[in-house]
């Protein structure tokens, strides 16, 4: 009942109450990329979604226009280079992902979920199919993130996101939702661009 409908609903409503908020800080941030950089505000990027169906992710722009489109930061050389001023804040303080809650309102993702994979990390989505992860849509952040974000190998990252597709609970996203705050205040477990290797999947297990 909760994952077939009251969570949709929830999305909704939340995105939608979130639009209007943060209408006018989204503003000033859009303001600011425009005089930062020559380029569009936002960012898009082409993303799995539910049922390994593709869309277009929203970010904030935080690079330069003539950075390469699919490649992850983490393997562009000199990637610093490449991120504006007003990026490296975005960045910093997560607030690059803002623009999402229009997918999240568009029903392309929801607020709960596994993050989702660029079209050609085919190892993650992989990893993710065995897990069952593939079946949900993506999130704005996930019980991933709330264990490792960008640290955890391929194959533990997809382990927690089929953890949570099989326990897809409202107290679950509830936890998760309020344990997302302290990752993204302390910018714990960020790595620019993607996944770390910091323990092997054996040796990971979930906090409660």
């Amino acid at each position: 009942m909760y994952q077939r409908y009251v969570k949709r609903i929830l999305d909704f409503i939340l995105s939608l109450a979130a639009t209007i908020v943060l209408a006018i800080p989204m503003g000033i941030i859009a303001l600011w990329i425009k005089a930062d950089s020559p380029g569009p505000v936002f960012f898009k990027q082409r993303r799995v979604g539910k049922g390994k169906t593709h869309f277009n992710i929203l970010k904030f722009r935080t690079m330069r226009g003539d950075t390469p489109h699919d490649v992850p930061t983490h393997l562009l050389k000199n990637a610093d280079s490449y991120i504006t001023k007003s990026g490296a804040f975005l960045r910093k303080t997560s607030l690059d992902e803002l623009p999402q809650i229009y997918n999240i309102l568009a029903g392309q993702m929801s607020i709960i979920g596994p993050r989702p994979a660029l079209y050609n990390q085919y190892d993650l989505i992989d990893a993710r199919d065995k897990a069952h992860a593939n079946d949900i849509r993506p999130g704005l952040t996930g019980l991933a993130q709330i264990n490792g974000r960008d640290e955890l190998p391929i194959d533990v990252k997809a382990k927690y996101d089929g953890e949570y597709a099989a326990h897809l609970t409202f107290g679950m996203d509830l936890k998760i939702f309020f344990h997302s705050f302290s990752y993204v205040f302390q910018r714990r477990g960020v790595v620019e661009g993607g996944t770390g290797s910091i323990q092997e999947p054996n040796e990971q297990k979930p906090s409660n």
